[in-house]
Formats: structure tokens, C-alpha cells, sequence
């Protein structure tokens, strides 16, 4: 359908390179945009690059640290200058430290949300003069399910992620009207290798979840691809500040 065709749209993926990032960045591919990999690892980056590439998907990769202020305006503007423009920005990266908050240090804590929340905020401000150039824009925030639930090892994950959920609805308002939404996507226990880690270093929670969820497994990379393309689409140009659960009914469970 005509309102979910990306084609000519440049999609910037953080955490690009594996997980749920992926799994957006090949949805966003499949309805024609082209895609630029945002992630740390230089491996990894290529090895997301090359399966990009082995179906036909114009994507470049960029290795950089969404922490350091400088280098999310660097990826922005390589982004303009490679592939010529930026519409989409998909704000994925994310990270835990699994350990009970009076075992948390300060550093450990700041790294969370550096990389979960300020991050986001640095790309979203460094992304906002373009799409006010070209008339429009989409953000994607990828949080959590965490942000309305806790852990005992959630002490920074949690409000990194709740705070990204109030940023997107912030961002929304204050931008509806240089054409930008803003919206969030909530995974709950999805298969990705931070959520692999801490199902071998918790016991019993794969178990757990799986006879809490009504889908009755684990979500996958690809639950993603649909939602990207959604909130990246024309489709959802009423859609704003929104969020989009999508953990296989495990929060609305009782």
C-alpha cells in the first residue's frame, strides 16, 4: 500500500547491527528505504551490513559511540552526506547491567542511561534541523515494557527507559508542528543478546516468561519489522507521542 511505501526515505537505525535493531532496519528496507547501521562494534557492523547488502538493500554502516555528543552529530551528518538525506531516526540502542542497586556504581549507572536516554536526546536534537529543512521527519524510540514494570536489577534500566517513554511524548509536542512525530515501541522479553544474558544468568526465567505470555513464547527481531514500518510510514502521520506494546500480551496478563 501506497501509505506504507518508504521508498527515497533514509532510516538511521542505532543498535543496528543485531536484535531488534535489525529486525526494524530489514522492515524498514523491505517498504524501500535505504538504511544507515549505527552501532559501537566494527564486526558486527559488517556483518549487518553484508546481509543488508545480500538482499539488495542500499545501507551503509557507521561505528560510533551514541554517548559522545559530537559523534551523534557526526553520524547524522555522514548520514546527509552519504545517502543525502535523513527521514527516519530509530533511537534502539540500549543496554543493562544486571546487579541489585545497592551493587550498582555510579559509572555503571550513568552508562545506562547515557546510552539509553541521553543518547536518544543528543540524536533527536542533532536530527531536528533536517527534518525541519525538509518539511517532516519520524523518531522511533524503542523503550521497554520496564518502564512500567520493575526488577530488583532494573535500577537504571527502568528509568532510562520510563524516562524515554516521557521524552517521546516531550519531543511529540513540542515538534507536531514541523511535521515530526515522535512515538515509542515498548518490547517485552524479546530473544536478543541481552536478554539471552540475562536468561543464563537468572534462573528460571525463561520458564517464567514463557508460561506468563499468552503467545507462549519468546518475541523475536522480526515482531519488530511491522511496527517500524508503521510509525515510519505516512500511515502514522496522526500518530504522536504514542506507545506501542509489544511483548505477546505479558503486561496484560494478571
Amino acid at each position: 500500500m501506497k501509505m506504507f511505501d518508504l521508498t527515497g526515505k533514509v532510516a538511521v537505525v542505532t543498535g543496528g547491527n543485531g536484535g531488534i535493531g535489525l529486525g526494524m532496519a530489514h522492515g524498514l528496507a523491505r517498504a524501500g528505504a535505504d538504511i544507515v547501521i549505527a552501532a559501537r562494534n566494527p564486526d558486527k557492523n559488517a556483518a549487518a551490513l553484508e546481509q543488508l547488502r545480500g538482499e539488495g538493500i542500499r545501507a551503509e554502516a557507521i561505528a560510533t559511540d551514541i554517548r559522545d555528543p559530537q559523534a551523534c552529530r557526526a553520524l547524522i551528518e555522514n548520514t546527509v552526506e552519504t545517502l543525502g538525506r535523513v527521514d527516519i531516526l530509530v533511537n534502539n540502542s540500549g543496554i543493562n547491567h544486571l546487579k541489585l542497586p545497592q551493587d550498582f556504581s555510579l559509572e555503571e549507572f550513568r552508562d545506562v542511561i547515557d546510552t539509553n536516554l541521553t543518547a536518544a536526546f543528543l540524536l533527536s536534537q542533532a536530527v531536528y534541523p533536517h527534518f525541519l529543512s525538509q518539511g517532516g521527519g519520524k523518531i522511533i524510540n524503542v523503550a521497554s515494557i520496564a518502564a512500567n514494570q520493575a526488577g530488583p536489577v532494573g535500577v537504571a534500566y527502568s528509568p532510562s527507559k520510563a524516562g524515554l517513554v516521557q521524552m517521546t511524548k516531550v519531543l511529540a509536542v513540542a515538534w507536531a508542528k514541523d511535521n515530526i512525530q515522535v512515538n515509542a515501541i515498548l518490547p517485552g522479553w524479546i530473544e536478543t543478546p541481552l536478554s539471552i544474558r540475562s536468561r543464563a544468568e537468572i534462573t528460571g526465567l525463561h520458564e517464567a516468561v514463557v508460561a506468563r505470555t499468552p503467545a507462549g513464547r519468546w518475541g523475536s527481531a522480526e515482531d519488530f519489522a511491522g511496527a517500524a514500518v508503521y510509525f515510519a510510514s505516512a500511515a502514522a502521520n496522526f500518530a504522536n507521542g504514542s506507545t506501542l506494546v509489544i511483548d505477546g500480551g505479558y503486561s496484560s496478563k494478571i
